[in-house]
């Protein structure tokens, strides 16, 4: 499938699965996208920042800013927005996702409302890609502070251990709900996922709804206290656009994100990098014990601006282009082929095997950044060849390029962005 099909394609799901609608109880309008139709139908954080990049790709940005403000239209007065927000639909997925909202919600429940998790913090970065593409100062001073505000309480609720490094409660907010980097933690034994690691997750969410998400308790406890490479790379690139969205309109927070930036940096550096290993690893626990799982994150620190190109390197030559790791016909796997836990095929325990296209996205802008040219159009071309194969998937068989998962998902779109940048 070609970019002129792919778009066209992308653009009728996107209109497809769009939603808009009026909140009596928020007393607000709401604009957002499913990712697809007939299995998500929520507002979810870290899809509608993808969702930002794939409007602004198909130059419908005022859609783009709609849903964007839609995502703070229930940020709390303390600066919190949840990882879901129920507008229309306020029955949960499942019935156990009921545990992912403070004890006290009561019947604010059968209203519109967010979960009480978060999720890999894109968002600056989303509001960065609508500033790039359409210029609007206006809009950038009247979401900006909305920003500012959701940073600072990611900063004073979720580092734990004063490390600059922040902490996730729950696998389900990292957005890769069954990675097995988390296994160890939960106490699962197993390699293939079954009912047993869903048991184990889903006791995780009990308890922290049990001590009403009081982050006091939670990190007393310790029952799933993990720092994930994933969301804190996400978490220190959008600290860096933060800083640079506030230089556009002369905001004195500008040092201050750059700062953070800085520690975060080098504490994903100097906490997560194992030398040996060549990784980047999740870490657990009070003494940040190392989660030593090859999945797709031990590569997304090397994204980050100023990291050193020696380990960079390292990183890339022993596992990217390694054919018994990550570099499959149909990259990237969301876990190295000779890991245990890998397993390719559709399950309802995701991201322990299978290719999904937000890893493509994020590693191909540093292949891009380093010059590695020739393995950053094979992500693309990748992806086109998946979506021309089996459609616009949740995920793929890294090997056959098979979809899974829900039909008709947005995240293959992100490639429009993909393209976008190897053609500035």
């Amino acid at each position: 499938m070609d970019e002129s099909e792919i778009r066209n394609k992308a653009k009728k799901i996107i209109l497809e699965n769009l939603v808009t609608g009026y909140s009596k109880s928020k007393k607000t309008n709401f604009t957002y996208i499913k990712p697809s139709k007939n299995f998500y139908s929520y507002q979810y954080f870290w899809d509608t920042c993808f969702h930002i990049y794939i409007l602004c790709s198909l130059e419908e940005t005022t859609l783009a800013k709609e849903c964007l403000r839609t995502q703070f239209a229930m940020q709390e007065e303390d600066g919190f927005v949840g990882h879901i927000h129920y507008w229309d639909n306020i029955w949960p997925a499942r019935v156990t996702d009921i545990f992912q909202n403070r004890l006290e919600i009561g019947r604010d429940l059968l209203r519109s409302h967010m979960s009480s998790l978060i999720q890999p913090p894109l968002v600056a970065q989303a509001l960065q890609k609508i500033y790039k593409t359409t210029g609007d100062k206006d809009f950038l001073r009247e979401m900006l502070p909305k920003l500012k505000k959701y940073y600072s309480w990611l900063a004073k609720n979720r580092d734990f251990d004063n490390d600059s490094l922040l902490s996730i409660i729950t696998p389900f907010e990292s957005g890769m709900d069954w990675k097995p980097s988390y296994d160890p933690v939960v106490h699962f034994k197993g390699a293939k996922g079954d009912w047993k690691l869903f048991l184990k997750v889903i006791i995780i969410d009990f308890k922290n709804f049990l001590r009403n998400y009081n982050y006091e308790k939670i990190k007393k406890n310790d029952h799933f206290r993990v720092k994930d490479a994933g969301f804190n790379t996400i978490y220190v690139q959008n600290l860096q656009a933060t800083a640079m969205l506030c230089e556009e309109i002369q905001d004195d927070d500008a040092p201050k994100h750059r700062s953070l930036f800085k520690k975060v940096k080098n504490a994903i550096l100097t906490k997560m990098y194992d030398e040996q290993d060549a990784a980047f690893y999740d870490l657990y626990g009070k003494e940040s014990e190392k989660l030593k799982k090859r999945t797709a994150t031990i590569f997304y620190p090397i994204i980050i601006e100023g990291m050193p190109d020696d380990i960079c390197k390292k990183v890339i030559d022993r596992h990217f282009f390694n054919k018994e790791e990550f570099h499959t016909k149909y990259p990237i796997p969301s876990v190295a082929i000779n890991e245990p836990s890998f397993y390719p095929k559709e399950s309802l325990y995701i991201w322990r095997g299978p290719t999904w296209i937000v890893n493509n996205w994020f590693m191909h802008q540093f292949l891009l950044k380093k010059g590695y040219k020739e393995e950053a159009k094979h992500l693309v071309t990748a992806i086109e060849k998946l979506v021309g194969k089996s459609g616009f998937r949740e995920y793929y068989n890294p090997f056959t390029g098979e979809g899974y998962g829900a039909t008709n998902f947005t995240w293959a779109a992100l490639v429009l962005d993909m393209i976008q940048m190897e053609n500035q």
